[in-house]
């Protein structure tokens, strides 16, 4: 008997799952079938569940009690040091103590779907002047321009929690964050001791060890010592912020249950630990895996557990005090792994969507997605079709080694999941979806007799995101994308071999919201040798951009030199004179981010860049010149004040003609605008349909009207579906079909 534990220590994402522990727990499902193994699956999601052991009545009662005394002594320090409003902040949380203990639940009601009842809270909890308040919350208010209303409660109450969170990271425990915990203690320059001496801080200790050990007494009941039974733990350490928290889990499952197996593996193992020597770490756990994980656990399976020496399929462990190293190549699980890759669906039965979170801390409606919704996470293809930029992990698994999922199994299986879960919005977490795969999806979603999906993902701006190819996406349910430009100016695109140009970005993205649909930016400065012209050039293409209204939100990364990166590689080629990494520190365990030389230089930009881009996704001062944002003298940029305006003309231009011109026989359309109408006359009878909100009329004539309504109406998803032109021109007139270009007649 074998039983496989998938646990997702804390903290991540909290409105829903992150999907690893989904793909595993499909992966040892189908291996134990396929296989013949008599064998158990189970998934704890820990973070939502330490979520809801802190935000409580009993849980915000005793952090109050035992951080009062620290909470009152810093705030007089502060006071001290001229600082009144922090002083006044926390002064006000401890005598508010006892109203924030008997408010939370109210609040994590109005935020999280598992209770009844809380929506009749709002009216209280929005304008009483009894309602607690943190700093978070009253800079929204202040900021509102308006009356609160109760559609501000899912904002307040997020930003409530985010000011509780304030206050335990102040006061209790200077590990915590809602999303990460002790991030810090486990990026590349610190020490393992450092990592492993945040084991005992207040919230590992008084919340989730506690939390876990009622977990993992649910699971065994009885003890564990049982001779016929493997116990396999997979701890998934998606982010540095999940490190800690993995060390707890561990060292508590090897005090509790002697015969378990515990392995390490997720992104941040992938990357950060991909060469970790520390051998300490195996006190912890007994193996490391590596990239998706398949390959590892079926050569443990074949090899029954046993760690002699014997070099494993991606597996790191320690033996006779040696680290054995992974064993990278073989022709025979690595084809194995992919046809796991191509037939699993993830799946998220054991998880309880209604205990997960819905945060809302902006009105942006892009940033909101993120957040607010419990999405089922999936990816279309695993690694990325592209895998060149400069700036990538290109030389790992996740990114190079492109492996693409059959997309009628895939729509099927998650539907399959949202009909469990009554989870219906996707989000594909793919390094970028690959386009034929978004829009057989879609096909698959308009067609669909079921509920549909709602799904958004990351993409890469390229030409391929045409007006026709945007409309059937946001027809079939796609919502938002997210893509990284990283630096907006042709040069810069240039040379970090981002394969694509401004004149597709701006057209994909003209495609995308003429589509209805949100549209995000990942952005880069603090490349070693991007000047300041180059940043502000990049910095007013993205003001232009959005003054465009081709964006609706963006972000600017600070550029980190990683281990695994084209550009490191190159520099090891002898490239990049002018990039100059330095040694890393001393006793570091982990290793991926490469500190270089004057990359402090591009901390200033980091404050300016992120107050314009705050206004600018809000809709204000779009007008401002760039450099007038920096506190210090910057160049005017040289873009010209109509670069995006002109690139839109182009798109513009290049839309019609694909509308106007005549299409090869071969070409297939679908219509997708409304049920066609067809109104009767005398004379000169009428179509008359709906297409993104309007009503269209078109002139027919009286001998084929009836055939043409017929025809459009059956090239819907829902019913026959797509046709050749050769065939469609045999019924729709030359003048009516170029009519109907744009207008719902869409070509696929």
């Amino acid at each position: 008997m074998i039983r496989t534990v998938i646990i997702q220590p804390p903290l991540v994402q909290l409105n829903t799952p992150y999907p690893s522990g989904a793909y595993l727990s499909a992966f040892f499902k189908d291996f134990f079938f396929q296989e013949h193994i008599e064998g158990t699956t189970h998934w704890l999601d820990l973070s939502t569940e330490l979520f809801h052991k802190i935000f409580c009545k009993d849980g915000l009662s005793l952090i109050f009690e035992q951080s009062e005394n620290e909470a009152l002594k810093l705030a007089q320090k502060m006071e001290n040091q001229g600082d009144e409003n922090s002083a006044f902040q926390l002064r006000r949380y401890v005598s508010e103590s006892q109203n924030w203990s008997n408010w939370i639940d109210i609040i994590v009601s109005i935020v999280c779907p598992q209770s009844n009842s809380g929506r009749e809270y709002v009216h209280e909890f929005v304008r009483s002047a009894h309602a607690p308040r943190g700093l978070r919350m009253e800079n929204y208010l202040a900021n509102l321009g308006r009356d609160v209303t109760a559609d501000d409660s899912q904002i307040l109450a997020s930003l409530a929690l985010a000011d509780l969170a304030d206050y335990i990271t102040a006061v209790y425990d200077k590990n915590f964050s809602l999303i990460r915990y002790a991030e810090s203690l486990a990026v590349s320059a610190a020490t393992f001791k450092q990592a492993e001496s945040a084991i005992d801080s207040p919230i590992l200790k008084n919340f989730f060890l506690p939390l876990l050990q009622e977990k993992i007494s649910t699971l065994y009941p009885e003890k564990a010592e049982k001779t016929n039974e493997i116990n396999l733990f997979c701890i998934t350490i998606p982010f540095p912020g999940c490190f800690v928290s993995a060390l707890a889990t561990a060292s508590y499952i090897r005090k509790t249950i002697p015969n378990a197996m515990i392995s390490f593996g997720g992104g941040y193992v992938n990357t950060e630990l991909r060469n970790i020597q520390e051998k300490k770490i195996f006190d912890y756990c007994h193996v490391i895996s590596y990239d998706k994980g398949y390959g590892s656990y079926m050569n443990l399976f074949k090899e029954n557990f046993k760690l002699n020496g014997k070099q494993l399929y991606k597996i790191k462990y320690l033996f006779n005090d040696s680290i054995i190293e992974p064993l990278h190549e073989s022709k025979a699980f690595a084809a194995a792994e992919n046809q796991f890759v191509r037939s699993i669906i993830p799946d998220f039965s054991q998880i309880d969507f209604t205990r997960s979170p819905r945060l809302a801390d902006d009105n942006n409606p892009m940033h909101r997605i993120w957040n607010d919704g419990a999405w089922i996470k999936a990816f279309m293809a695993y690694g990325c079709y592209w895998h060149r930029c400069a700036f990538c992990d290109t030389s790992l698994d996740y990114v190079n080694n492109y492996c693409a999922t059959p997309i009628q199994k895939l729509y099927q299986g998650l539907s399959e999941q949202a009909q469990k879960t009554g989870v219906f919005g996707i989000h594909f977490v793919d390094e970028a979806c690959p386009p034929a795969g978004l829009t057989q999806f879609a096909l698959l979603n308009a067609a669909s007799k079921n509920r549909h999906l709602t799904f958004w993902g990351n993409v890469r701006f390229e030409k391929t995101f045409t007006r026709d190819a945007a409309d059937l996406l946001s027809y079939g349910g796609l919502t938002a994308v997210s893509a990284g430009i990283e630096i907006a100016t042709s040069n810069g695109l240039l040379n970090i071999n981002k394969g694509t140009d401004m004149e597709n970005i701006v057209s994909a993205c003209c495609a995308f919201k003429e589509a209805g649909i949100l549209v995000h930016s990942y952005m880069i400065f603090g490349f070693w040798n991007q000047t300041e012209q180059d940043l502000m050039d990049s910095m007013e293409t993205l003001r232009q951009l959005f003054a465009a209204g081709l964006l609706d939100s963006a972000f600017w990364h600070k550029f980190s030199l990683t281990l695994h990166s084209t550009v490191y590689r190159e520099w090891l080629e002898g490239k990049h004179k002018d990039l100059i990494p330095l040694p890393a520190p001393k006793n570091q365990f982990a290793e991926n981010a490469l500190n270089f030389k004057g990359e402090e230089k591009s901390q200033k930009y980091s404050d300016p860049l992120n107050a314009a881009l705050e206004a600018w996704m809000h809709g204000q001062k779009l007008n401002k010149p760039c450099q007038t944002w920096f506190p210090f003298k910057m160049p005017a940029p040289k873009i010209k004040s109509d670069f995006i305006g002109s690139l839109i003309q182009k798109y513009e231009q290049k839309r019609d003609l694909a509308f106007s011109q005549k299409p090869l026989p071969q070409s297939k359309f679908m219509w997708i605008g409304g049920k066609i109408i067809l109104l009767p006359s005398k004379t000169a009878p009428q179509l008359c349909w709906s297409y993104m909100g309007d009503i269209l009329y078109a002139d027919v004539s009286p001998q084929n009207a009836q055939a043409i309504c017929s025809l459009l109406n059956q090239m819907s998803p829902q019913n026959s579906g797509a046709q050749e032109y050769q065939q469609i021109c045999k019924i729709l007139p030359a003048k009516l079909f170029f009519q109907l270009r744009g207008k719902g007649l869409c070509r696929i």
